[in-house]
């Protein structure tokens, strides 16, 4: 630390007035925001490799030259495990995102906008970064090659695959290995790949002009960049495993960087573009459960251990479309892997950690030497559980729960603010797209939501575990027309995601009726 203090003396002048330590990531690198008494802030870092912090600086001050939205490098230590940087702020594309994170991947308009800024902008780095680079500069290595992907599929086997106990073929998988690293290399690029590129490594920094008051992305963490194919970096911020972003919303960023590239390089044609891409959704996914393994398992860190379910959920997925990856072997064992009990039971586990709920496959409670025998609900171990979620008019009246349980929640949505205020709107529901917008973009909805999602899948995890046949959700408004039909059909969706059980909707003043049935592994 005082070889940092003198680095940024030597830098300024002057003794900064205040030093404070920034939240730590995932990497061994620390970093200060060191603070004048002017108000002026630098950020320093002190990494653990010469190595690394050489090509941080090397690659930000090519990109810096190449006037490209990255940190300036202001000064750096003769040993060049030190340096300073210009401040960027606190607010990360994460940071600005959690709303529609957390509400199960419904994104607001300006939260959409904000993701197609960046995608649109990752091409201006990945093309424009690349010329004139001297990519022998890069750490640890100058390009994306055979050897590097074996690498990463081995760190796959050895820290995640392998903690499974799950018994397989040594040559076998190794051999689709080889054809898997070979048909990431067939296309050669001469573009930057950033290796690490995630809604984390993005800072939106306000604009000082007053013409543009939306906050511009800039880039950083890039010191493992080498050259290497686009595909990639799309499919790490994409596919990252705790953003949840929706099919619909994806193929939209796509087409957006699509088109942002084609002003910097001449793409493949679009096919061939998205099968490349999906390639390399499927290599990045085994990446990062292998880091997974590592940081989580080995290393203890929660982030990482409950960044495991939601990145087991996005390998399901793509193994439902296995006829696109040639690797029988592989692809036979990541479906065993997939269904593990740990992995059925670790998703719902790590989906309520947050809410200070765990479901455990054995009992908890333990009973006190005077206590007698327990004794249990007659509806315990019926299973499976059916959730039904309705909408109504509190005019007419709450729901009637015919199941016989008499019970449920009733959430009133009468708080938030009302679309059927305005003339617009007022043939419509809560199921158009109007109203969707309207809703989403003020907000209100999306925090009365975020509380309800938290209760439910409490609830729902709970009822699951002891076998319970039926829960009950009702949302009312005035009308039921608009925020508790908007409510209903998002919690609906919401809980059978999650869950993947039967889930029935029932919107009553609008006479609609649906049911999202359970999914069959």
């Amino acid at each position: 630390m005082q070889q940092l203090l003198e680095l940024y003396r030597r830098w300024s002048g002057h003794e900064p007035l205040t030093t404070e330590q920034l939240p730590g990531a995932g990497s061994n690198r620390a970093y200060y925001r060191m603070t004048d008494d002017e108000g002026h802030s630098v950020i320093g870092c002190i990494g653990t490799s010469r190595d690394e912090n050489h090509a941080f600086v090397y690659l930000a001050r090519h990109f810096t030259m190449r006037r490209l939205p990255v940190p300036e490098v202001l000064a750096v230590s003769d040993d060049e495990l030190r340096y300073l940087q210009t401040d960027l702020g606190s607010v990360s594309l994460f940071d600005a995102i959690r709303g529609g994170r957390e509400a199960g991947g419904r994104y607001t308009l300006k939260e959409q906008e904000l993701l197609k800024t960046v995608v649109r902008e990752l091409p201006n780095v990945q093309f424009r970064g690349a010329r004139g680079l001297d990519f022998t500069q890069c750490y640890p290595q100058p390009a994306f090659d055979v050897e590097g992907v074996l690498f990463d599929l081995n760190y796959f086997k050895y820290c995640f695959l392998k903690a499974t106990e799950l018994d397989f073929h040594e040559l076998k998988l190794e051999a689709d290995f080889r054809l898997l690293a070979k048909d990431l290399t067939a296309e050669k690029c001469h573009s930057f790949l950033y290796r690490d590129f995630q809604a984390r490594n993005v800072m939106l920094k306000a604009s000082s002009s007053d013409d543009s008051p939306a906050p511009s992305p800039y880039f950083i963490d890039f010191q493992g960049g080498r050259r290497g194919p686009f595909y990639y970096d799309l499919a790490s911020f994409l596919w990252q495993a705790s953003a949840k972003y929706p099919d619909k919303l994806r193929k939209e960023l796509i087409d957006e960087y699509y088109s942002a590239a084609q002003q910097f390089a001449e793409m493949p044609k679009r096919s061939v573009f998205d099968h490349r891409l999906h390639l390399f959704v499927f290599f990045r996914t085994l990446q990062v459960l292998g880091a997974y393994g590592f940081r989580g398992y080995f290393e203890r860190k929660q982030h990482f251990i409950e960044s495991i379910p939601p990145a087991i959920q996005n390998l399901r997925e793509l193994l439902s479309h296995a006829q696109c990856y040639p690797y029988p072997y592989l692809i036979d064992l990541l479906r065993q892997m997939c269904e593990l009990p740990r992995f059925k039971q670790i998703e719902v586990v790590a989906q309520n950690r947050s809410d200070g709920y765990k479901t455990t496959e054995t009992n908890p409670y333990k009973a006190h030497p005077k206590d007698g025998p327990a004794t249990f609900s007659k509806y315990d171990g019926k299973g499976p559980l059916v959730v039904k979620v309705f909408s109504f008019s509190f005019l007419k009246g709450i729901p009637d729960d015919e199941s016989g349980n008499g019970g449920g929640y009733v959430f009133d949505c009468r708080s938030t603010h009302n679309p059927g205020r305005y003339e617009p709107y007022k043939q419509l529901t809560g199921l158009d797209e109007p109203v969707i917008r309207f809703l989403e973009d003020d907000g209100e909805i999306l925090t009365f939501l975020d509380s309800v999602y938290k209760l439910a899948d409490a609830h729902v995890a709970r009822y699951i575990q002891r076998g319970f046949t039926s829960l009950m959700f009702s949302f009312g408004c005035t009308g039921g027309q608009h925020r508790s039909v908007y409510s209903a059909q998002h919690l609906a969706e919401h809980v059978h995601e999650k869950f993947g059980i039967e889930v029935r909707i029932c919107h009553r003043e609008q006479n609609i009726r649906q049911v999202l049935p359970e999914k069959t592994a």
